[in-house]
């Protein structure tokens, strides 16, 4: 694929998710308004949680409340194109502020769990191709199924009963920086890396039946080449289908474990908008959390093409079909 063509390619999916984005952000909001009621006039309203006639008003007027519904919509994504989520309800604080403040501890999780989880998959996926089934190998074919049935907090206690109280590896009193943030990864980690595993198994299964696999065994090339020159390109790509959809799991799965692990992060945020019933705030996690899905899958969108050359001859066939020609494009498949 040209670089201009991939450009172009780059550019025509980055603005569907943006726009993607615009339509998320006014469904929650419309869903958010249209609630009989409003539940920020509510609070707001409530004598109960004491809000000065002040402050009130500040926020009437921030949000535009006594403004017709589509005046609102209309600030609201202004307020959004320049990063402004709103203001809590509960802390008076900007929303963005929050969740920027907490963004580190559970990007570093997020980045750490799914890394750990694309080593497990990895490991376990080639183990099963590899080991002869007295040896491990249909065993490995059955851990997708078992990680996926332990939900995150059983796993989470027995990895701190095992690794701070018996081994004394951490202190779960110690919750920052990268090194504590292992255990929660790995916890996180074992229930994700499932379907990863699960969808590489059956990718690889499928390539090595493949005709040039075949050949490529008939010719006694080792089995690590083979496997690193013949099977991994194609059976990555069903693969990074899956961790996209994976992406949206670690971010859900990071709430709970942030929990159980005493972490203060984007989870701990979450939390307490819920206890509080602070909608800008659940609305402002609601709209990051599509933010983050879009950007993974769209990432995953333009890695195809640099993976599959069918698909860079396909783009080239489509962009400038040969005058005259009625021949399909070379290395489409059939």
């Amino acid at each position: 694929m040209r670089v201009v063509e991939y450009l172009r390619v780059v550019a025509r999916k980055t603005v569907a998710a943006l726009i993607t984005v615009v339509l998320v952000y006014i469904v929650v909001f419309v869903i958010v308004t249209v609630i009989p009621g409003d539940p920020i006039t509510n609070r707001l309203r409530d004598p109960q949680n004491g809000y000065s006639a002040e402050q009130i008003r500040s926020l009437l007027a921030y949000y535009r409340l006594d403004r017709p519904v589509l005046e609102q919509l209309w600030y609201s994504l202004v307020r959004f194109a320049h990063g402004d989520l709103g203001l809590s309800l509960a802390s008076t604080r900007p929303v963005s502020e929050m969740y920027l403040h907490a963004a580190g501890s559970t990007l570093t999780l997020s980045v750490l769990a799914l890394a750990f989880a694309l080593l497990l998959a990895v490991l376990i996926a080639i183990g099963a191709q590899y080991l002869p089934p007295r040896f491990g190998g249909t065993l490995l074919r059955s851990l997708p199924s078992l990680f996926l049935s332990l939900p995150n907090f059983l796993i989470g206690l027995l990895i701190i009963d095992l690794v701070a109280f018996r081994l004394g590896w951490f202190e779960i009193t110690r919750y920052q920086g990268v090194a504590a943030a292992i255990p929660a990864a790995i916890t996180l980690a074992i229930p994700v890396s499932s379907q990863i595993t699960q969808v590489f198994i059956t990718s690889l299964d499928s390539v090595r039946h493949e005709p040039y696999a075949i050949v490529a065994e008939a010719k006694g090339l080792s089995a690590p080449y083979i496997l690193i020159r013949h099977l991994l390109r194609p059976a990555a790509l069903p693969t990074l289908t899956v961790i996209g959809v994976t992406a949206g799991e670690v971010i859900g799965g990071a709430v709970i474990t942030e929990t159980i692990f005493g972490r203060n992060g984007i989870g701990s945020v979450i939390e307490k908008a819920v206890t509080n019933k602070d909608v800008p705030v659940l609305q402002g996690g609601v709209v990051l959390a599509a933010v983050v899905f879009l950007v993974v899958n769209l990432i995953v969108d333009l890695t195809y093409p640099l993976l599959d050359p069918r698909l860079r001859r396909a783009s080239r066939a489509t962009a400038s079909p040969a005058p005259g020609s009625d021949r399909e494009p070379e290395g489409v498949e059939q």
